[in-house]
């Protein structure tokens, strides 16, 4: 696992829309993660977490 990843991963953690806005831009994504993070914090964070570890 490389660095870049291993941040990314710490960010989704902390910050999960600002590591999934860096991992794939503005997008769906990012829309989908902010709202459930809006809702609930941990469907959020799992959102971010699974965008942050696909390849």
């Amino acid at each position: 696992m490389d660095s870049n990843k291993l941040l990314l991963i710490i960010l989704a953690i902390l910050l999960p829309p600002v590591a999934v806005l860096l991992k794939n831009g503005m997008g769906k994504d990012l829309l989908i993660n902010i709202l459930l993070c809006l809702f609930f914090f941990v469907p959020g964070l799992i959102h971010a977490l699974w965008v942050v570890l696909q390849e």
